[in-house]
């Protein structure tokens, strides 16, 4: 893989933060180092003490004074080591990337933390577009992605898309505009990359098949383009086995993946992970050593702690009864709309995620519909009442 014809001018231009480069010697030396170059504040000065939290089975989380005050400090851009390590190893269990043992150049896994999914997606789209190039996305398509993308000036190409995700006859279609050999052309502007929410896709619920994404992946070796693998909802998936990912299948080192913990432990601890090519992950790291110098201390030692304590098998277990909530969620909103919606709308069930696309026959805009006459009648009331009432 040829990484820097991917990279925009601004990220080539980052270097390493010297400041931030102490943070990351300091993991490493005695505890009874005292360093004077990044101007940390002294910890003995934090009004915070200790701090317990309470986990759902009963069992603890406690900050003694020596964790506290490592909670409340600096720590590395990448993210704290042991956090680090415990996502690694879940990442090989679960996704098991050909990439783990190859070489640094070559694309070798990485993985670093970021403030949530957000974070790291809106660094990675500044990372690669530059205003012209070619993005290609499957609309409708979660707005906190599509509003990231925009103001970069790209030229966005929407793949049309059904109940079971991108179609990949439609993404062959709109490649074959385009020789495979252009990608290789710095004369020619062929696709730079396709971003995607593979699982429960925000707002529609739909979710991609095992062997759509293999058909996609072998498109975006033949075309040169990158996969981001947005998946907040991966671990919310209602049936199993679990679909295969596109890290699971990416021989080459062209997919960056996007996970987050807000939709399974807590959206407002702000803790994802990103894991793609090193080449990559450290081009992130730099924006992050310049923007919010890292992920928030206390929520990763949070999580950390609470991973270590669970193990895999714990963790595991956890996403399954959260899992078993939201399937439990969906039928019930399904049974609503099969009362209720029946030959007005139109909706397939969500294999995954939190959301249900519904079309409502005859009416070509709803959000008059929504933001006024459903408000008017209390129709959003009255759902929620029937919602409580199914389950």
């Amino acid at each position: 893989m040829n990484y820097s014809r991917f990279l925009t001018a601004t990220s080539i231009a980052r270097k390493p933060s010297p400041i931030r480069a102490t943070a990351d010697i300091m993991v490493k030396a005695p505890k009874s180092l005292i360093s004077l170059a990044p101007g940390s504040p002294n910890p003995n000065m934090f009004p915070f003490k200790t701090a317990t939290f309470t986990v759902e089975n009963g069992n603890t989380i406690h900050f003694e004074k020596d964790t506290i005050k490592r909670a409340l400090q600096y720590s590395p851009s990448y993210g704290i080591p042991e956090l680090l390590s415990w996502l690694k190893q879940l990442q090989i269990k679960l996704h098991n990337p050909p990439t783990v043992h190859y070489p640094p150049t070559q694309g070798q896994m990485d993985i670093c933390i970021t403030s949530g999914c957000q974070d790291g997606l809106c660094k990675v789209f500044e990372m690669l577009i530059n205003p012209g190039d070619i993005i290609l996305i499957n609309e409708p398509l979660y707005p906190g992605a599509l509003y990231a993308i925009k103001p970069l000036s790209s030229n966005i190409i929407n793949v049309p898309s059904d109940e079971y995700g991108i179609i990949p006859e439609a993404l062959k279609k709109i490649l074959s505009q385009w020789k495979p050999e252009d990608s290789k052309d710095p004369t020619k502007n062929t696709p730079k990359l396709l971003y995607t929410i593979p699982n429960g896709n925000n707002p529609t619920g739909y979710s991609m098949t095992g062997d759509r994404k293999k058909e996609i992946y072998e498109l975006a070796r033949k075309y040169d383009f990158l996969i981001i693998e947005d998946d907040p909802y991966y671990f919310l998936q209602f049936n199993k086995p679990w679909v295969p990912t596109f890290l699971s299948m990416d021989v080459d080192g062209r997919v960056i993946r996007a996970d987050t913990f807000s939709k399974i432990l807590s959206s407002g601890l702000r803790v994802g992970f990103m894991t793609g090519p090193k080449s990559l992950i450290e081009r992130i790291v730099l924006h992050t050593q310049v923007s919010s110098l890292h992920a928030c201390t206390l929520s990763q030692l949070m999580i950390s702690q609470l991973l270590y304590q669970w193990g895999q098998d714990g963790f595991l277990a956890h996403v399954d009864r959260v899992t078993d909530f939201y399937r439990d969620q969906r039928n019930a909103i399904l049974a609503a709309a099969d009362k209720w919606l029946s030959g007005l709308a139109e909706w397939h069930a969500p294999k995954a995620g939190l959301f249900l696309w519904i079309k409502v026959k005859g009416i070509s805009n709803t959000q008059l519909l929504i933001e006024e006459k459903a408000i008017e009648k209390e129709a959003f009331q009255r759902l929620a009442q029937l919602i409580k009432e199914s389950l």
